[in-house]
């Protein structure tokens, strides 16, 4: 008795229908990727930078806002609805601009926020099967990752202002409706930076719109709902653990929104190289398998001179 057999069905079922063939595609990629690991760092490092980019952000209004503190309420209760753990409590502190807090936010922004797209640089560069020797060296990775580090700041610092300054006059339904416009229009905009700049593979405009629509409602999502369900989950466990819950859920949110930034990526790599079906059960190997996997294989190709080449052995030889 083939124990198996309703697994070897549903991998032929899924290899002749492509709404089933491409998101296993893309998740059999991610896993082949360790992508997992990848998303974590993200994570680990935008935790990091979380705490300086909001004194930065706090410092700023403090000083372009003084005098007016009706539209600072309305921008930092936009800005801070995007951080569901912690936006309690930056809420409750009044905002003031300080040379020394502004210092203090700038180079903290910067060496963590490197952290970042620094790390999402490197797991883009995977997710495209870029190998080391073509990847950007150390000096202009960080270039590199300034330049969208500010570009991603300044986007999002705008956005959030006009989010916080046109929901202040509406009301009702239309603060709903325009809120999630502009939250969608904005998560395009970023992503569409991260999709493009951050990679070193030659990608077209047309390759990499699938990941941005992708991220872009995922993303969307995790803060309209992210942040209802940890605040629900935490507020049974703050009491007893405090701090120690607020960080955890925090590091979690983080987490997913990475796992799904990243996993758009591999859904634009699925669909403009055509790596589906996969199989999901070898053998048979199919010609999306050998592909994918030859190409993460050469993504350890370190040197020019280093050449590193494939070969798959036929199932019915008999192994050496």
């Amino acid at each position: 008795m083939d124990l198996l057999a309703p697994v070897r069905a549903f991998d032929r079922f899924q290899q002749r229908h492509p709404p089933l063939a491409i998101p296993l595609a893309v998740v059999r990629k991610f896993a082949d990727d360790g992508a997992g690991s990848h998303s974590a760092l993200i994570a680990y490092y935008g935790f990091v930078a979380i705490f300086p980019l909001l004194l930065l952000f706090t410092t700023i209004l403090g000083f372009v806002l003084q005098g007016n503190p009706d539209a600072q309420k309305a921008i930092i209760d936009s800005a801070v609805s995007e951080l569901p753990v912690i936006g309690n409590q930056v809420k409750s502190q009044t905002l003031s601009g300080s040379g020394l807090a502004l210092a203090i936010g700038i180079v903290g922004t910067l060496l963590s926020g490197l952290g970042v797209t620094v790390t999402a640089q490197n797991a883009f560069n995977t997710v495209y099967a870029i190998p080391h020797k073509r990847r950007p060296d150390f000096f202009m990775t960080r270039v590199r990752g300034l330049g969208v580090l500010v570009a991603l700041g300044l986007l999002q610092i705008v956005s959030t202002a006009v989010s916080g300054l046109a929901g202040g006059g509406l009301g009702g339904h239309w603060t709903l409706i325009g809120g999630l416009v502009l939250s969608l229009a904005v998560n395009g905009l970023l992503f569409l930076t991260v999709f493009r700049l951050l990679t070193n593979a030659s990608v077209g405009w047309r390759e990499i719109v699938p990941g941005i629509v992708s991220a872009t409602i995922l993303w969307t999502a995790l803060q309209a709902l992210g942040g209802v369900y940890v605040a629900h989950v935490v507020k049974g466990a703050s009491e007893t653990y405090g701090t120690f819950a607020t960080v955890i859920g925090l590091i979690a949110w983080l987490y997913l929104g990475a796992r799904f930034v990243v996993l758009s990526a591999e859904l634009n790599t699925v669909l403009a190289r055509r790596l589906w079906p996969r199989s999901l059960l070898a053998p048979p190997v199919l010609d999306a398998d050998h592909r994918a996997l030859e190409a993460l294989a050469r993504t350890e190709e370190r040197s020019d001179e280093q050449h590193i080449e494939v070969t798959f052995r036929d199932p019915e030889e008999p192994s050496s």
